[in-house]
Formats: structure tokens, C-alpha cells, sequence
């Protein structure tokens, strides 16, 4: 165990790889988180523990690095869209495989890497400003940006996938409802009420079941976007049955969203070079 009470890096690793298999082979990361949490009968206060002052929760913090490690030993890989994938190697991952997979991973960089590593940090004493780093840098320039400008951001995103008559119409009494769009989907539309907050850590069941209160009757379907992360019963709460259902958008989920439509991106893609040899030796 940690500082925090959870479980330490290593503990992570086969759960994770367990909960992608269970689902096909292939899972997004909140379908992971579900998974590791369930296999590992985490309680939702343990989930929910915050990690420092970020607004992913420690437990979301430690999946990241394994899913970063486990990318590093070839055992998964991951699409432009966040889907995790086992490789061939992480299909033969073993416990063996998972105690030492920090240790392996660090050592290999440090021999590819010596005159760039002049330690090797602790198993607890993770720096993330490798593959995940510019999602927390992103949060936190999401995080200082005031309540409107984030409302501003939010309607941008949504007019960059597809919604059109995007208004920002948010008043204190409107149940939590921040503003409206509509979708159309080929020959039909849909009309979208949307919540957009900066939470920081977990947002609960409540918040959902209160802004759905607030929609009933008024659009055919729900969107809450956060910088925070949506609890277990959050989730479920969404997709209750019986209920409409109302789509969640955590932050990490809106950071890979911006990505893609180059919103306060950039993406620098390196060249690569492959001689033909025919060529030369036809000439």
C-alpha cells in the first residue's frame, strides 16, 4: 500500500490487462478503470481520493503510468481514440512479468538513454511528463480559465463536432442546465441540452440525476462535460434504465476530443524515411 491507501504500481498491472481481455481484447479507458476497480473491490471513496491538486483522482493517476509501461514493454498499444489494445506479448504477460515490469522498463531507458538519466527514480516517485503529460498540462490551463470562457469552450467543441444553434443560455435557476444545440445525424436531429462545470476530482450520481430532472421535457438527450472525472455511480446513473440516457465527458475524455479537432493543439508528426532499393539498382 501507498501513502494514499491504494495499492502500489505493480498491483495494477494484471488487473489491467485482465479487464481489457475480459472485454474482447481492445477497451477504453473508462472501461478499464471500471474493470480494474471492480477486479480489485476498490470502494468509491478510494476512487475518488484525489491526486494532489490535479483533477484525475490517484487512482486514475497510477492506471495512466501502467497503461504508459505496459505500452513501453509492447505488451499494449493504443489507438488515436484512447482504445487500449493486448498485443500478442501482454496476452502472455505473466505475475512474474507484472512485479518487474517498472524495473525492466526503467532500466531499458537508461541504457538506451544514460547520459539523459542520472538516477532512477522509486517505484512511488513517478514523474509524469512523458505520454501523459500534456493531458495535465491542457487541465490545468482548462482549470485557470474562468467559469465563461470554459462555457465558450465548450460551445466551440460542440460546433466543431457537428452540433449547430449552439447557445449558451446558463442562469442559476435553471436546474443546472448550461445550454442547448442540436445534432443532426444524416436525415434526422436531435435537440442537446448540455451541462459544462470545472470540477475538480469526482462528480457524483446526484449531479445526473439532477440535470436530468431539469431536461425532462425540454431535448431529447443530455451531455455533462467536466474537467473532473464521473464517479462509478455517476455512470451508471447515466445510462439508468428506464431513464434517458445522458452522455458524460470527463476530462481526459474532452482533452483527447480537443486533440483531435486541433483545438489549442498542435500535433508535430515526425518524418520517416525509407529508401528504395530497387530503385538504385535499376538505375
Amino acid at each position: 500500500m501507498t501513502k494514499t491507501g491504494l495499492p502500489s504500481y505493480p498491483a495494477y498491472v494484471m488487473p489491467t490487462l485482465q479487464a481489457i481481455k475480459s472485454r474482447g481484447g481492445s477497451a477504453t479507458i473508462e472501461e478499464i478503470e471500471d474493470g480494474v476497480a471492480d477486479a480489485m473491490s476498490l470502494s468509491d471513496e478510494a476512487l475518488a481520493i484525489p491526486h494532489g491538486t490535479s483533477v484525475r483522482t490517484e487512482f486514475q493517476y497510477k492506471l495512466a503510468w501502467v497503461r504508459t509501461y505496459l505500452k513501453k514493454a509492447g505488451a499494449l498499444q493504443n489507438s488515436e481514440r484512447g482504445v487500449w489494445a493486448l498485443t500478442e506479448r501482454g496476452e502472455k504477460f505473466t505475475d512474474d512479468n507484472a512485479r518487474t515490469l517498472f524495473q525492466r522498463v526503467r532500466a531499458q531507458n537508461y541504457e538506451k538513454r544514460k547520459d539523459e538519466f542520472k538516477t532512477t527514480p522509486l517505484l512511488d516517485d513517478v514523474d509524469d511528463d512523458q505520454e501523459e503529460g500534456w493531458v495535465e498540462h491542457m487541465l490545468r490551463l482548462i482549470g485557470s480559465a474562468s467559469a465563461e470562457a470554459f462555457e465558450r469552450l465548450a460551445q466551440r467543441l460542440l460546433r466543431e463536432s457537428g452540433f449547430t444553434k449552439v447557445e449558451v443560455t446558463g442562469r442559476p435557476s435553471d436546474g443546472g442546465i448550461d445550454g442547448i444545440g442540436v445534432l443532426r445525424m444524416n436525415l434526422v436531429s436531435f435537440q442537446v441540452l448540455f451541462q459544462c462545470k470545472k470540477w475538480k476530482g469526482s462528480v457524483g450520481s446526484s449531479v445526473v440525476r439532477d440535470f436530468r430532472g431539469a431536461m425532462v421535457g425540454r431535448a431529447d438527450k443530455g451531455l455533462v462535460i467536466t474537467t473532473g472525472t464521473f464517479t462509478a455511480e455517476a455512470r451508471r446513473e447515466a445510462t439508468r434504465d428506464g431513464a434517458p440516457a445522458i452522455d458524460l465527458i470527463d476530462g481526459e475524455t474532452l482533452c483527447h476530443l480537443l486533440k483531435e479537432r486541433r483545438l489549442g493543439v498542435k500535433v508535430h508528426m515526425v518524418e520517416e524515411i525509407e529508401l528504395d532499393e530497387n530503385f538504385f539498382n535499376s538505375i
